[in-house]
């Protein structure tokens, strides 16, 4: 009898894992940027409907891991829900150490050439280059903030005219800081503050809304409540949506279906105030998911 509540069981999961791989499979993949016979890929969720005459909004994410490691299919679950309520949502690849022996410095210039990219061929992907939001976790969300904030630190031979800049950014528990203050200082010499978000905001920055765990032990949530006071001390738009009690990494769909869902309706509702998406979320509301 445990053998066959055993096997059942398996099977169930099986078939449950199943379901979930093809619902968060990319529709589309395509390379960006090509290093020898290494290239990198954007990979593509396209909401139902898409015409590559099409000028939807759009959002690039990037996962986290540290600058070390990490995998794009860390946001596919974030990916899948915007590309379901109309936006063209894409996973971003980028150089991390353990994949290319890279520092955060190469990270934060391919993020630069992903949001490039994707305005320099928003004609072909269907996109609006002008409402092209930057989102991601922890040092994910650190390259989708340096995108917005950090002027420079470009790869080389790109089309210029072309800017790598965001209309808005959706950051979930970011490494904002970069010195001892908060997190990666070790990985930048005595170059900490030139990766460092929160040491370069000034006025004409993108809106933001940043989601954070007040018990995160690896970017402390000062750094954050920070970053949000000197963004509006500038005239920028920033929300800070705080999770009490939450450690890092709180909002991933592996991790907490409800966190997931909380954060997902927060920028939902942000997105819809800057236009972007029409009705209502099809998340629930917060601590009220629908799955």
């Amino acid at each position: 009898m445990k053998t066959q509540f055993l096997v059942a069981t398996v099977l169930l999961a099986a078939a449950g894992a199943s379901v979930q791989d093809r619902a968060f499979k990319p529709d589309k993949q395509i390379v960006f940027k090509q290093f020898e016979n290494d290239p990198l890929e954007l990979n593509l969720f396209l909401p139902e409907g898409w015409s590559a005459n099409d000028k939807r909004p759009a959002i690039v994410f990037f996962f986290g891991g540290g600058w070390t490691g990490g995998t794009p299919a860390q946001l596919y679950p974030h990916s899948r829900y915007f590309s379901s309520r109309g936006m063209v949502a894409i996973s971003a690849q980028y150089r991390t150490k353990n994949s290319h022996g890279t520092s955060p410095f190469e990270c934060i210039a391919d993020g630069k050439s992903a949001i490039r990219w994707v305005r320099q061929h928003a004609a072909e992907l269907g996109i609006d280059p002008n409402r092209l939001a930057a989102g991601g976790g922890s040092a994910g969300g650190h390259v989708a903030a340096t995108t917005g904030v950090l002027k420079g630190l470009d790869e080389k031979g790109e089309d210029m005219s072309i800017s790598s800049v965001p209309n808005a950014m959706v950051l979930f528990n970011p490494v904002i800081d970069t010195t001892k203050k908060g997190y990666g200082a070790e990985k930048l010499g005595d170059r900490v503050t030139d990766a460092s978000p929160v040491h370069h905001v000034r006025s004409g920055l993108p809106p933001t809304i940043i989601f954070h765990g007040t018990a995160d032990t690896t970017v402390p949530f000062e750094n954050v409540e920070r970053f949000e006071a000197a963004m509006k001390n500038a005239g920028n738009r920033c929300e800070l949506v705080p999770f009490e009690g939450r450690a890092h990494g709180f909002f991933n769909y592996s991790r907490s279906r409800i966190s997931y869902a909380t954060t997902i309706w927060h920028a939902d509702r942000f997105l819809a105030s800057l236009g972007y998406l029409k009705g209502q979320p099809t998340v629930g509301r917060p601590g009220e998911p629908t799955w």
